[in-house]
């Protein structure tokens, strides 16, 4: 027995139940997983914006539900519940949920999004790893957001990881070698990696002075990256909208304050100072570095659709 590689003792099977009903759905093989973990460096609060927007805007199914009673120590993070002059109400439960969804062309997805699990790291990882090779999923890639000195006013920025060189390289707007606190995302990456499975994942850049509140814009970020990944059209236009609300609010306050200004007009110089000379690549961009123009993006949705001779896959909707 090898101690320094751990086995689960228990089924990794045994902490989940499938809804056998999707089970046969061809559109399950080979696609592609989304994965997101409340409850970890969510800075701007952008895991929960994007996983409450694609739940919200997207059609979707449970493909597989964990439990929770064995994943998470409710005293470390309690549930919420409502409490109502002599009533309770409303308990919010955790969940850690496996769905399949469309995006807004109709294109099948896994998405894995939840709570973090506060135990049993090894053998959830041991049953995600088991969905991935069950359903044979192309690409799995994932994102949290870390707070950074870095002004509001500039582009926002990612450090991307994983093992697909063709979504990584020119991309990361920071690299260096850190010894950090794990999240399960970062032992599913490994776990997938070691497992010859296709995996990226984006830490999206939000400036420090915003971590504590709603980011929007941070969150249009993670999901434009996640969408170019995986091939899929996902749903941003409530948060762009949400964000230039913010963006107002921010210039205000800068505005109304000479030392805020000095502070954001210190962290651009710093930025411009560290990224002059260095063009980062988009995974938008085409073979010649430019992004496609609104045209472009038309003809390729056009293209696309008609390709489909019967339409979006059944019972995929919009809400």
């Amino acid at each position: 027995m090898n101690v320094n590689e751990y086995v689960p003792f228990h089924d990794p099977e045994s902490l989940y139940v499938l809804n056998e009903e999707l089970l046969a759905a061809e559109d399950l093989k080979g696609a592609n997983l989304l994965m997101s973990f409340a409850g970890f460096a969510d800075a701007g609060h952008v895991v929960s914006q994007i996983s409450a927007e694609l739940k919200d805007q997207l059609a979707g199914e449970a493909v597989a539900v964990f439990d929770v009673d064995q994943l998470i120590d409710y005293r470390s993070r309690r549930p919420r519940i409502t409490f109502a002059e002599d009533k309770l109400s409303d308990y919010r439960a955790p969940s850690l949920v496996l769905y399949r969804m469309f995006d807004a062309l109709g294109t099948p997805f896994l998405f894995l999004t939840g709570q973090e699990p506060d135990l049993q790291w090894e053998r959830f990882s041991r049953a995600v790893l088991g969905l991935v090779e069950r359903f044979d999923v192309n690409l799995v890639a994932w994102v949290h957001s870390v707070p950074m000195p870095v002004p509001h006013t500039r582009p926002i920025g990612a450090t991307v990881h994983g093992n697909r060189p063709d979504l990584i390289e020119g991309i990361s707007a920071w690299k260096t070698t850190l010894d950090i606190p794990a999240a399960i995302g970062h032992l599913l990456e490994v776990r997938l990696d070691a497992a010859g499975r296709n995996v990226v994942g984006y830490a999206i850049h939000v400036p420090h002075y915003l971590s504590d509140a709603e980011y929007p814009l941070a969150a249009v970020a993670g999901l434009e990256y996640l969408g170019a990944a995986l091939s899929l059209m996902l749903p941003s236009e409530r948060l762009r909208e949400a964000g230039r609300a913010v963006e107002r609010q921010i210039t205000e306050q800068v505005e109304g304050s000479s030392e805020v200004a000095s502070v954001v007009t210190n962290l651009e110089k710093q930025y411009d100072e560290h990224t002059e000379g260095t063009a980062r690549r988009s995974l938008l961009a085409g073979d010649n570095d430019e992004l496609p123009d609104a045209d472009e993006l038309g003809a390729a949705v056009e293209a696309y659709l008609a390709s489909r001779d019967a339409g979006p896959q059944d019972g995929a909707q919009l809400s």
